[in-house]
């Protein structure tokens, strides 16, 4: 048992438990929710990935440690489209695993519509959907 007397959980109990929380959507209905402008796509992938892989055209590129600060409504280094607390955010990784440990830190920010791509990066290009080659830009 932990300090705080509970037993400590592992991470694929814990991505578990935040996935049942969560809204999650699949690649298709992430590029139609973002066509329609009902969503903001948050590209969380390392440089690496994204100069292998390529970009999600419209995707804002947040790296992972800067999520929190540039999405927060009421944060001092806040992006532009970091609107207000009802902001539909979906976030990218690369396979959908680090994403939802995001959107779950991003719900206690106040972000209640965060979610994440199922299958992240990986299941976007895999269900055809744009993506702008390696080098291009967003």
């Amino acid at each position: 048992m932990s300090a705080a007397g509970r037993r400590p959980v592992g991470i694929d109990d814990l991505v578990e438990q935040v996935r049942s929380r969560l809204d999650r959507v699949e690649a298709r209905d992430a590029f139609e929710a973002a066509s329609r402008d009902e969503a903001l796509l948050v590209d969380i992938r390392y440089e690496a990935l994204r100069r292998r892989d390529g970009l999600i055209p419209g995707a804002l590129v947040i790296e992972r440690n800067e999520l929190e600060w540039r999405l927060d409504p009421h944060g001092s280094h806040r992006a532009p489209e970091a609107t207000d607390h009802d902001l539909r955010v979906i976030v990218i990784c690369n396979e959908g695993y680090a994403s939802t440990l995001a959107a779950a830190s991003l719900h206690q920010l106040g972000l209640h519509r965060a979610t994440d791509l199922i299958g992240g990066f990986q299941a976007w290009h895999t269900a055809g959907l744009p993506v702008l080659p390696p080098g291009g830009s967003g």
